[in-house]
């Protein structure tokens, strides 16, 4: 972000209430009558404000029936996000709590007046409602599974095991960190069918065992030699068994993942398939799964593979 910029955010914030504003649509997503009940201003005033940020890109708003609701905008480039953690941060103000305080009673008088499924529709995955989390979906899609022999590597503490666990025929977890396998292993006592061990991806030492389904969830930003460490993942795959393999697609953001330890900054879907194909493995599906909000926006990509 060059110097023009930060100058004209700074410029834009300057106004107390625009702050309110972005605090309060940091945390939901709010109509003009609904912001005006929380900050106790006229709607006009609110709107006029509104205009301002969504025209510097610091709000965002979608139209559900004859309503626009408004959030801020996480998209924003990475610079400027820091910017606006660093004044989010150095902030403290009893205005600010107030506003935070008087939002929960806005909310359930949305709640009373349209019901709670209509005023997010089309933006329900950002939205909580008591029972409904990814965890919960998670575990009810996994009853529909029958996965076989698994083996997971770079397995982590061991929450993929976890929910496989009573899915699958056995599951064998491998990952390098002793620390991470001692987590795995008390997380997983509880299942007979889940074996953990410590071990290199690039070469793993597990006999004549072979597996219907390998899982590599995340492993191969932690691999030193990608292209071998999915054809070791080939090689203990039964005629018919699958690869997972999900990664970050390739970016340029090392300072963000350095912290993570990671190896190399994600992949191309063409490489990672190339990986499956040098490996003898027909490719199923190479695709993009998702995109991060927030910058530096973070994409995952996915190969499904097959050993004939």
């Amino acid at each position: 972000m060059d110097l023009a910029t930060a100058s004209s955010v700074l410029r834009l914030l300057a106004d107390p209430t625009r702050v309110r504003l972005l605090a309060l649509l940091e945390r939901e997503e709010l109509t003009v009558a609904e912001l005006a009940a929380v900050l106790h201003l006229a709607q006009p005033r609110v709107s006029t404000h509104l205009a301002k940020l969504k025209e510097a890109d610091l709000v965002r708003d979608r139209r559900a029936g004859v309503s626009a609701y408004y959030r801020a905008n996480g998209e924003t480039d990475e610079s400027q996000q820091a910017l606006l953690k660093s004044l989010r941060d150095s902030i403290d103000d009893a205005l600010l709590r107030e506003d935070a305080e008087r939002l929960p009673g806005v909310l359930a008088q949305r709640a009373r007046e349209e019901g709670w499924a209509d005023t997010v529709a089309g933006d329900m995955e950002r939205h909580y409602s008591p029972g409904r989390t990814w965890e919960t979906l998670a575990r009810s899609l996994l009853q529909l599974l029958e996965t076989g022999d698994v083996l997971d590597i770079a397995s982590g503490d061991g929450i993929t095991a976890e929910l496989l666990a009573p899915h699958a025929h056995s599951i064998v977890c491998v990952d390098s960190s002793e620390r991470v396998v001692e987590a795995a292993s008390q997380r997983l006592k509880p299942f007979a069918n889940v074996e953990v061990r410590q071990g290199d991806m690039h070469a793993l030492d597990l006999g004549e065992r072979r597996f219907d389904l390998v899982l590599m969830l995340h492993a191969l930003t932690y691999a030193e030699q990608p292209a071998k460490a999915v054809a070791e993942a080939a090689r203990l795959l039964r005629s018919g068994g699958r690869l997972l393999a999900v990664t970050l697609g390739r970016h340029d953001h090392r300072a963000a993942v350095e912290p993570f330890d990671h190896r190399n900054l994600g992949f191309s879907s063409d490489e990672l398939g190339g990986f499956a194909k040098a490996a003898g493995l027909a490719v199923v599906s190479c695709t993009r799964l998702s995109r991060e909000r927030k910058a530096p926006h973070f994409e995952v990509i996915s190969l499904v593979a097959r050993k004939s």
